[in-house]
């Protein structure tokens, strides 16, 4: 087992173990071979905390892609069917399930979000493949692959509300921040490729109604943290603007930064553990290396036509199509975000345009990966920070035209597919409403839990000491969802 992946009380010592722990900044970290080949090697390099590191088992996964929904999809009209909705459609739910409110309790039924009218879906259900998995006729394509998906109907979580939920799925926590899944993946794992951050967000805007939190590092070193890229505006030059000095050669900037090295290195002897500067320097460093290679990773137009045309040339086809690129080449952990699945108003319609815009993406996404032989040990995860409620939603929207869902904590689906998950399985279920987790229940600290026994790492052990006690993803929770392994 390696001792660095497990709890430390990280004395204050030597320089040399500062600098073996501290942000890979410091001195051109990870640099060697690259910069060998231009000639431009430091003196000394020491080992970049970013190399590749043994977890404490065999993993079945290498890498991860989450596609993460951010307002929270319905279930009901995606995976997981309810023909009791039909039957009661229109009635109140209060009158349909005695007590429905106090059997949900407050995480699932604040702010009375499963009260009003049982609300149909208007979407079919068809059974798939071999397994016989029932999906919506919302995703057709996605559909075909239904022997790959492990479908989760049975998470829950802590609240009902979008940001603190949303920080709940990325980091296990809502009332502090704290370092995220990707975070402690990259703590735990490394990457594979020095010359790119081991974690990527990609998002329309390069941010997210929460910030940056979502892929925070918080206390754990700041080489863990994730990298924002917008993607609104596809050509490289926007991605990563400012990539390249335009007026200091990659020489000339490297003796910058061996200087900076240097007074770094001097002012950490004084006051050693300063995690503001070494992020800082750690920053310069990362934007250094991805002159040498990210604009390859980030130019969509280096695919083959047959390539892009089966992603399509979307917004979610290009973000599904570089996350691709970026696990290809090393990335450990990288987020997809697709917005506006909140859908108080118009869920029908919403659903009907969300879904379609996602649809031949994910189909593309596991194809290309499968035809990769990478299926095998990606971890590809999909869904939002909850679902949607079985009745109508009763939220005074602003200009509302047509018929919505509220926000349900209490009982939504998630699925993963490759990288060690269980294909073709349907794990846990909802009441006969899709409303509350029933059999078989997933928290989220339950499938951070799963998503780390995957990557090879006991969530048990996979600790960092900070402010005098052992933290971990799950904190004091999670159990490791075995229904849900292949």
């Amino acid at each position: 087992m390696n001792p660095r992946l497990c709890s430390s009380t990280r004395p204050i010592s030597t320089r040399r173990d500062f600098l073996t722990r501290s942000a890979f900044g410091l001195g051109g970290l990870g640099l060697a071979s690259m910069l060998q080949e231009l000639g431009m090697a430091a003196e000394s390099a020491p080992l970049s905390p970013l190399a590749p590191k043994k977890p404490h088992f065999a993993p079945k996964a290498k890498r991860v892609i989450h596609i993460f929904c951010e307002g929270g999809p319905s279930q009901v009209d995606t995976f997981d069917p309810k023909p009791a909705l039909e039957k009661y459609h229109g009635k109140m739910a209060d009158e349909v399930m005695k007590d429905y409110q106090k059997a949900a309790g407050e995480v699932a039924s604040g702010m009375g979000r499963l009260s009003g009218k049982l609300q149909r879906s208007p979407f079919k259900f068809t059974k798939h493949g071999q397994s016989g998995m029932e999906i919506s006729e919302l995703f057709p394509k996605l559909a075909t692959h239904a022997d790959d998906l492990c479908v989760i109907r049975s998470m829950h979580t802590k609240t009902s509300v979008h940001e603190p939920a949303q920080l709940v799925m990325n980091t296990g926590e809502f009332a502090s921040v704290r370092p995220s899944v990707g975070s402690w993946t990259v703590y735990g794992l490394g990457t594979e490729n020095q010359n790119l951050p081991g974690f990527v967000s990609l998002s329309p805007n390069g941010t997210t109604s929460s910030g940056d939190k979502q892929w925070s590092n918080a206390f754990l070193p700041a080489w863990c943290g994730g990298t924002g890229i917008p993607t609104k505006d596809p050509t490289v030059t926007k991605m990563l603007e400012h990539i390249r000095s335009g007026t200091t050669s990659l020489r000339e900037q490297r003796r910058q930064l061996d200087l900076m090295r240097q007074m770094h290195e001097d002012f950490a002897q004084k006051h050693p553990g300063d995690a503001l500067l070494e992020g800082r320097v750690s920053a310069f460093e990362t934007a250094f290396r991805m002159q040498v290679e990210a604009t390859d990773a980030f130019d969509l137009t280096r695919e083959p036509k047959s390539v892009r045309d089966l992603y399509g040339d979307t917004e979610m086809g290009r973000q599904l199509m570089l996350a691709r690129r970026l696990v290809e080449r090393g990335v450990r952990f990288v987020q997809v975000y697709h917005n506006n699945w909140d859908t108080h108003d118009l869920n029908d319609e919403r659903h009907r345009e969300l879904c379609s815009a996602a649809d031949q993406p994910l189909h593309a996404l596991l194809t290309d990966l499968k035809q990769r032989d990478m299926l095998k040990d990606t971890l590809i995860l999909w869904g939002g920070e909850f679902g949607r409620t079985p009745t109508s939603d009763n939220n005074d929207v602003a200009k509302k035209k047509g018929i919505g869902r509220d926000h349900n904590a209490g009982g939504f689906t998630m699925w993963m597919a490759g990288g060690g998950s269980k294909p073709g399985t349907v794990y846990g279920t909802t009441d006969d409403f899709g409303a509350l987790a029933v059999h078989d229940k997933v928290d989220v600290h339950d499938l951070h839990a799963t998503i780390l026994h995957l990557l090879g790492f006991d969530h048990e052990k996979l600790t960092y000491r900070y402010a005098g006690r052992d933290f971990r993803l799950t904190d004091v929770y999670g159990h490791v969802v075995k229904g849900v392994l292949a």
